[in-house]
């Protein structure tokens, strides 16, 4: 029974982050709070570590911290992966923090989740 509501969270998760619009960025918490649960943020980050193997796949470049930076990027085959990601899809990093953030920012709400 754990299990199975562990599972379904995960993918509530997933789901969220597959509607981000490339060119798009959103926060671990603006997630967690879509799903109702402000306070698990580091869980979504818990996630996204996770997702490399989902199938369909996850963009988990593009869901970073509040102020923008790529925290999550050890998690990727490589250093520069997440960014490499994003700047294809005309999102900038300087010292790993997204230029123009607020631009970018995408804020999942009723209209988009489960």
């Amino acid at each position: 029974m754990q299990k199975d509501l562990q599972t379904d969270w995960i993918e509530k998760i997933y789901r969220i982050v597959r509607r981000i619009p490339k060119g798009k960025v959103t926060s671990y918490g603006a997630i967690a709070e879509c799903i109702g649960t402000r306070t698990t943020a580091r869980m979504v980050g818990w996630a996204m570590n996770a997702s490399h193997n989902a199938r369909p796949a996850v963009p988990a470049h593009r869901v970073v911290n509040r102020n923008g930076l790529l925290t999550g990027k050890h998690h990727f085959a490589t250093p520069t992966l997440m960014q490499e990601l994003l700047a294809a899809e005309g999102i900038f990093v300087e010292q790993d923090r997204i230029l123009d953030f607020k631009k970018h920012y995408w804020l999942p709400d009723e209209n988009n989740k489960d």
